[in-house]
């Protein structure tokens, strides 16, 4: 991987771990270390939608407002943003300090966006992601207590090349784009937490934690979807990777899991244990780099987790399967251009004894070209192409085609 790249790269990761080592703006003060740390980037995105179905689910043509050419816009129609890409604009302050035989350290960041959500220009949205505490040593390893990414399918997002620009376009109301939620992955998303994180074991490494569960609304056509934190009991998630370097050769290969109890749907819960699992390796070699990722769980739902996960039958909350996953190539060109092509999709299927809903979703897929230029050792141009088309149960189709110019920058 070009090293300009890399270090674009390793900037998303690091704004978007929960690694306290960042390698931002390094200012000693006193028995502590600060690190300011973050990006910048902004993208102007042409869209061209043609949804006539109101597909349940759909990324393209949805019920709500938080897909792409709802319903209320039916025909084909363009439409043009300038906007924060997937990731949101990134401050994070991190400090770090070795007290009492432990490592201590701690990160606060906030991530306003670009887009103007309401009219004169006086909101353009902003969310509070990350607000933790690590304490741990070399020699057993580290716990964090606090806010941060999500355990399951936190590499999925973090080896998506769409981190580095827009990929599926804004949704209406959103900070971000979608880049490859929700076409390929269930979101990560940030969660308040406690987890453990091993030492590094000649690249083997893993990570367990509970999580904030997430309480869930009551069963509709679409089934249950995420409304607020709350639950019984809170979610188990877990991670185990695998990092390997050889001469030219450097890859990851990876696992991850879910599983959380579902209750509070005032009503019988068939299986009341929604899980999910996933595996997925990365692979570099002489400027090629392969990745390919591959989930399947039940109850867990399809785009964010918990939504549309468990449906209504005949007075009983049952499960519903979803499974999907990506594959991405990428090459860095003698220009060190890094070019990429990925294709990925989630699907869904109806319960047991489901009553036929053709409109509910099935299939969103996703096809994405990209350009990323490093114009400078921390400042990257963007140019991408994105196909997304939601697909119901009855095979009736939404689609929308998005071009995006734009930039980031790591600091």
């Amino acid at each position: 991987m070009n090293k300009n790249i890399k270090l674009a790269v390793a900037g998303a990761v690091l704004a978007l771990s929960a690694t306290a080592a960042n390698a931002g703006i390094i200012i000693p003060a006193g028995e502590w270390t600060v690190d300011i740390n973050g990006n910048v980037n902004t993208y102007a995105t042409w869209s061209k939608v043609t949804a006539n179905n109101a597909i349940k689910g759909g990324l393209v043509g949805g019920t709500s407002a938080d897909v792409v050419g709802t319903v209320s816009a039916q025909g084909t129609n363009t439409f043009n943003n300038i906007t924060t890409g997937l990731l949101p604009h990134f401050l994070s302050v991190s400090g770090s300090t070795r007290q009492n035989d432990l490592d201590v350290a701690f990160t606060i960041s906030i991530q306003p966006g670009t887009s103007n959500l309401k009219a004169f220009g006086n909101d353009s949205g902003q969310n509070n992601r990350q607000a933790f505490l690590t304490v741990g040593d070399k020699a057993w390893g580290s716990v964090k207590f606090g806010k941060d990414l999500g355990i399951f399918a936190s590499d999925a997002i973090l080896s998506d090349i769409s981190l580095l620009g827009v990929g599926a376009p804004e949704a209406a109301g959103g900070n971000t784009s979608l880049g490859r939620i929700g076409s390929g992955y269930i979101y990560a998303d940030w969660k308040p937490q406690i987890s453990y994180t091993t030492p590094n074991f000649n690249g083997l490494q893993a990570t367990v934690g509970i999580t904030q569960a997430w309480s869930q609304s009551a069963v509709g056509t679409n089934g249950i979807t995420t409304t607020a934190r709350g639950g019984a009991a809170p979610a188990y998630e877990g991670k185990a990777s695998y990092s390997f370097a050889a001469n030219d050769v450097t890859g990851k290969v990876w696992v991850s899991g879910i599983a959380q109890k579902v209750d509070g749907l005032g009503r019988i819960v068939e299986d009341s244990v929604a899980y999910a699992g996933d595996i997925g390796a990365n692979l570099n070699v002489a400027g090629f780099g392969l990745t390919g990722y591959y989930y399947g769980g039940s109850g867990i739902g399809t785009s964010g987790q918990m939504s549309g996960g468990y449906a209504n039958v005949s007075g009983t909350a049952k499960q519903r399967d979803s499974e999907g996953g990506y594959v991405q190539v990428t090459y860095v060109l003698p220009t060190k251009t890094k070019a990429a092509v990925s294709w990925g999709e989630s699907n869904l299927d109806y319960a047991s004894g489901e009553a036929a809903d053709g409109l509910l979703v099935k299939t969103n897929e996703q096809w994405l070209a990209g350009l990323y230029h490093p114009l400078t050792k921390h400042l990257n141009l963007v140019a991408e192409y994105t196909h997304v088309e939601a697909q119901a149960q009855n095979n009736a189709t939404n689609k929308v085609n998005t071009g995006s110019l734009g930039a980031i920058l790591f600091f």
